[in-house]
């Protein structure tokens, strides 16, 4: 017996939160802590994103992602990443079938594990460019094309992806172009004691978790549909703009302002215009899940680094000097005003922030 969220209900912001929370409640029962993970994974699904998770192995990063897709009533398929998969493996091939009864033969197109609606990418990285570019293809334009023919991935469709970021013998590192088709980069680290300590107490024990679904395929179309329409301010965009534009250092700094000392000097590359358009939808996920009425900068803030980590190529100096991603970032949310330089803005933020 399913507990899945009836359709009507999904109808608003807070019908929305309704269904985060018994999406949450059913993934506790088997994923201990995480919340921050989870939390992100679930608003790159609410905005129609994809997501690639990264960490050492043993962290649960694939049941994590197996866990949510059981508390979406969806096509789940996993495919597992190696050197020798190539793109028919996964998008499909045809193949040549005869007709008993009338002996001609003709070409059928048999599917591939990609036609699903959430795809668990498991160690993404281990499979060689021309499958990625295969990958790239059903990420961006959610179809696959075989033999000149175009077919359509079902819908909603989301990639999941998994990565390990220290054994990098036999792995290709992911393209720029398809690093920037995920919305976010989620880093998930090694837990707490006392979760440690109920990770062990759960598998020890004989019995397994039973999750249950809570929405379906209409259910979350109507979450999307309630996200993409939550109102952001100008003002807000142009902040989300402006933490953007002062990655890119080849750039002018608009308005007179400065760029972040830490963007000079260690940032060979800035992240693009999808940067832009995900903060914004990010934004408006986060604004929704916290029962905020409309999208503040401090939305924009809280999912900055998910967005923007992998979206900046350093240089050198940063690997010589131990210097990351996230820690660029952080000099961004330090450093780049929230306010404009325009007195207009100045007042819109000071209308929000009263």
């Amino acid at each position: 017996m399913t507990t899945t969220t009836p359709l009507a209900s999904i109808d608003s912001a807070d019908s929305v939160r309704g269904a985060y929370a018994r999406l949450r409640e059913q993934i506790s029962k088997v994923i201990v802590g995480q919340d921050e993970v989870v939390d992100e994974m679930l608003m790159a699904i609410f905005s129609r994103g994809h997501a690639v998770v990264v960490g050492v192995p043993g962290l649960a990063k694939t049941l994590l992602i197996s866990t949510i897709s059981r508390t979406l009533s969806l096509d789940f398929s996993r495919i597992q990443f190696t050197p020798d998969l190539m793109p028919s493996d996964i998008t499909g091939t045809e193949v040549i079938q005869e007709d008993k009864s009338s002996g001609q033969r003709q070409l059928k197109f048999v599917r591939g594990p990609v036609f699903a609606n959430v795809i668990l990418a498991d160690e993404i990285n281990r499979t060689p460019p021309k499958t990625q570019a295969a990958l790239l293809e059903a990420m961006q334009e959610h179809q696959v094309t075989v033999g000149g023919t175009r077919h359509l991935l079902p819908e909603p469709f989301f990639v999941l992806a998994t990565q390990n970021p220290i054994e990098q013998e036999g792995t290709y590192p992911l393209p720029e172009a398809q690093l920037d088709r995920f919305m976010f980069q989620i880093h998930i680290s090694y837990p707490t004691e006392n979760e440690e300590i109920e990770i062990v107490r759960r598998t020890s024990e004989k019995s397994h978790a039973h999750v249950s679904p809570v929405i379906d395929a209409m259910g979350i179309a109507k979450v999307q549909e309630v996200v993409r329409k939550t109102p952001v301010a100008d003002h807000v965009i142009k902040y989300a703009l402006r933490l953007v534009r002062s990655t890119r250092v080849k750039e002018p700094m608009d308005g007179g302002l400065a760029r972040p000392k830490l963007v000079q000097e260690y940032v060979a590359w800035g992240a693009g215009p999808r940067a832009s358009e995900y903060l914004i939808q990010a934004a408006k996920a986060k604004a929704v899940l916290v029962g905020a009425t409309h999208v503040t900068p401090e939305h924009v803030r809280a999912i900055a680094k998910p967005v923007l980590r992998h979206r900046m190529l350093l240089n050198f100096n940063a690997e010589a000097d131990q210097v990351t991603s996230d820690a660029i970032v952080e000099g961004l949310l330090a450093n780049v005003p929230v306010e404009g330089t325009s007195a207009e803005e100045k007042r819109q933020m000071e209308k929000v922030m009263r």
